[in-house]
């Protein structure tokens, strides 16, 4: 990083067939200069290209497109002047955004109007959680409370975790397919947390590291705080590009990939296994840190719980995955209890890191996680079938209010990734704070600042009604008679 900007460097390049590989078959069989102009800033608006790249030569890309160097040079122009782009003589021309486009902060993160609690005229889908299942949590309570007695005789400091829900959690790995000893845990105040602990032990500023594009939006805060130079996978609705993946892994020899394969947030996709595999191979190849977040793993709704990713590492070719996890979506975010699953002895470098952040977790949130995590078999199909009717709700309320919006119905998960059609998020989402609606607008989840403004992210976790509600309000901002104006000015925009 260079005063908040991204360094260029030239191992931050896209090949002419990898790019040709992304463009869409009407381009593709009759290029013209306005079209791909287009279609290459519906590319970079959508994080499949990402800023500050190095775009292929004029004469490179007209070769593989069958296309004059003429029409590849009116489009780099028709870029250049919109501000998508910047060439330099000798350097070649990288992706940027138009002037005025700031990065994305922790204050934006329930949309314009900031987060606010979901009281009676206000409807919350800035965060995809549920709220605690109330039995469970009371009886987890009561139990908990029985047990602290003996745990007050002591000063209360563990800051490995409780050795009862070390075990508890290492034990959930063994029966997922993931053989693990407690030795392997440390309990964290929920996985945030477990993501900062991590990227603080093995990165230091200035590190290269690659996440998806889009990505958790709190995770891209945290390496940002850490002043990490980050790189991107795309992921798009039809899941991820493992070529381009390996090929940026091998480029950039990043010091750190985090990773969501279960159940994507924001996108809901799941990663086959055969990416998986490929995935495992190209993070050892590269002696990178393989970061995989399973906070949404166990929200599977329409398939199978997938087996843990480090599950299908060969035997002794495992050690460079780290797996973070929580009970915020299984159970209740106020409750903040998360683990990072680990080779032991980074588990104990972890500790003394958490030591010097916190000293220790609250020994009551950890009790009652273990009576929860004890039961988790019980009720976790409950709040599934919960999740199901919210999202069908969900989905007959956008087809009715919003038809014009597309979205894929993910395959577990908690929210759907919304296409607007057109790059209005941010404006929608200040509109709609307007109304009582906090929506997370899809530039939250971007690598990249200003981009995926034309997507906004509708979490399908409030009960029904409230759902109902929150989608009228939404399209009523959206169909309110006067335009919305483009969060990022995008001239001759084709759909």
């Amino acid at each position: 990083m260079a005063n908040g900007r991204v360094v260029q460097t030239a191992d931050r390049t896209i090949g002419s067939r990898q790019l040709a590989a992304l463009l869409p078959p009407e381009v593709l069989a009759r290029p013209g200069y306005r079209s791909l102009a287009d279609a290459l800033r519906t590319l970079l608006l959508d994080g499949r290209v990402a800023l500050h790249v190095r775009l292929p030569a004029e004469r490179d890309l007209a070769e593989v497109l069958g296309a004059s160097r003429a029409t590849v040079t009116g489009a780099y122009d028709l870029l250049r002047e919109s501000g998508y782009v910047r060439s330099r003589r000798g350097s070649g021309t990288w992706t940027e955004l138009p002037e005025g486009h700031a990065p994305v902060g922790a204050h934006l993160l329930g949309g314009a109007g900031g987060y606010r609690p979901d009281g009676e005229d206000g409807l919350d889908l800035a965060i995809a959680a549920m709220g605690a299942p109330e039995d469970g949590l009371a009886e987890a309570l009561a139990r908990a409370a029985s047990r602290l007695p003996a745990f007050a005789r002591d000063p209360g400091y563990h800051p490995f975790g409780l050795p009862d829900l070390r075990t508890a959690i290492a034990d959930r790995f063994t029966r997922r397919g993931l053989a693990t000893r407690p030795g392997q845990i440390l309990v964290t105040a929920g996985a945030q947390q477990a993501f900062a602990l991590v990227v603080n032990l093995l990165c230091r500023p200035g590190d290269r590291v690659v996440t998806e594009n889009p990505t958790y939006a709190n995770a891209l805060d945290a390496l940002r705080q850490a002043r990490l130079r980050t790189g991107s996978i795309a992921v798009s609705d039809a899941g991820w590009d493992m070529e381009i993946a390996e090929s940026t892994l091998h480029q950039t020899v990043p010091k750190l990939a985090y990773v969501i394969p279960d159940f994507h947030n924001p996108t809901g996709a799941l990663m086959p296994r055969e990416q998986r595999l490929r995935l495992l191979a190209a993070t050892r190849r590269t002696g990178t840190w393989l970061v995989v977040d399973e906070t949404i793993a166990d929200i599977a709704l329409d398939v199978p719980a997938p087996a843990p990713l480090a599950s299908l590492a060969p035997r002794g070719e495992g050690d460079h995955v780290v797996v973070i996890g929580s009970l915020s979506k299984t159970h209740w975010g106020g409750l903040r209890v998360g683990w990072v699953r680990a080779a032991e002895k980074v588990i104990t470098e972890l500790a003394s890191v958490r030591v010097a952040a916190d000293m220790t977790g609250s020994v009551l949130d950890q009790l009652v996680a273990l009576h929860l995590l004890e039961g988790v078999e019980q009720s976790l199909p409950v709040r599934l079938a919960a999740l199901r009717r919210r999202r069908e709700v969900l989905v007959r309320a956008l087809e009715e209010h919003t038809p014009e919006w597309s979205w894929q119905v993910p395959p577990g998960g908690l929210s759907l990734w919304v296409d607007l059609g057109e790059p209005v998020g941010s404006a929608l989402a200040e509109r709609a704070a307007a109304g009582g609606v906090h929506i997370g607008r899809g530039a939250r989840f971007g690598v990249d600042p200003g981009t995926f403004e034309h997507r906004i992210r509708i979490p399908y976790t409030l009960p029904e009604d409230r759902l109902e509600e929150a989608v009228r309000r939404l399209a009523a901002a959206f169909h309110d008679g006067v335009p919305l104006a483009p969060s990022v000015e995008r001239p001759h925009w084709v759909a």
